[in-house]
């Protein structure tokens, strides 16, 4: 199946959802009134995507002339429209240019986020651009967590280093980052812990990391990467908030926007916060994780097929 086939089935619940909301609100006027804009607003809050999203896309159905009446279609063309404009600015794919190799990704993320399996995607998309790839396991406080980032490494046929179960993130981040620069690795995708229980200690870790990196290079890391799950609707928008404090977001993936209702929580990410958003998952094989279109995403999350 092609990966625009998987993005659209993966977004039908999102689509549905809005469809849903929307449905029996637009009354086929040229104009809409007040009442039938504030319905149409709220169904838009309920779909995850936002009060201030919500709210532009008001101003703009409120100041448009629909010739020959507005139906539903219409209005998810609007809708579409101002998702894409939101998202293009914010869609980036993550490009590959340190020099000197290697470039350091630090990924980051709540537990359960599907962080660990976002690693591996990633390897396996840089894999198909033909960089080589390595695998760090800085996430240290979890044994399971090393155990299946070491399944990934060897089902994709990439090294990977790794260190004890309570052992020292940033010792092992140093190992990896030596050990890619001597053996020519071009991209270094880093595991880091996800609990949020004791920010400080995690604020901490992350620093010590940081300063052990810049070290070797002061360039590193190149990327810090929050994998968001997109089920976690608008808690994501606070984990945002948070890991930006705690970590220094430079992007962010979402993921599992296959398994929800509330995928339009990406859309109201990019507009609250604007940071660049580098891949969606929509599914669990290791294709199911890609850069976007912009326009594409925007309308299957609208459900504008037309």
């Amino acid at each position: 199946m092609r990966w625009t086939d998987r993005m659209f089935g993966g977004l039908r619940k999102t689509s549905d959802r809005l469809g849903s909301n929307l449905a029996g609100l637009v009354t086929g006027r040229a104009t809409l009134d007040a009442a039938t804009l504030d319905g149409i607003e709220d169904a838009l809050i309920m779909s995850d995507l936002g009060p201030a999203m919500a709210e532009r896309i008001r101003q703009r159905l409120g100041a448009t002339r629909f010739e020959n009446g507005i139906d539903e279609a219409k209005v998810k063309a609007v809708v579409a429209e101002e998702i894409a404009a939101v998202l293009g600015p914010v869609a980036d794919p993550l490009d590959i240019d340190a020099f000197p190799r290697p470039q350091v990704i630090l990924v980051i993320g709540v537990n359960g986020s599907g962080k660990t399996t976002t690693i591996a995607k990633l390897a396996h998309y840089f894999q198909e651009l033909d960089y080589g790839v390595m695998l760090a396991a800085g996430d240290t406080f979890r044994a399971a967590a090393i155990g299946q980032l070491k399944i990934w490494a060897d089902r994709l046929g990439v090294p990977i280093v790794s260190g004890p179960e309570g052992g020292d993130a940033a010792g092992v981040v140093f190992d990896a980052v030596k050990q890619a620069t001597a053996t020519g690795i071009d991209v270094l995708i880093v595991d880091t812990a996800g609990r949020l229980q004791n920010k400080r200690e995690l604020m901490d870790e992350l620093a010590k990391i940081r300063r052990v990196l810049g070290r070797l290079n002061p360039e590193a890391p190149h990327d810090v990467v929050l994998v968001l799950d997109a089920t976690n609707g608008q808690n994501a928008l606070s984990q945002i908030e948070t890991f930006k404090e705690l970590a220094g977001v430079t992007g962010i993936v979402m993921t599992k926007l296959d398994g929800t209702a509330r995928g339009g929580v990406l859309v109201a990410a990019a507009e609250k916060y604007g940071l660049p958003v580098h891949a969606i998952g929509v599914g669990e094989g290791l294709e199911d994780l890609r850069p976007f279109d912009p326009r594409q995403l925007a309308n299957a999350i609208a459900g504008n097929f037309e």
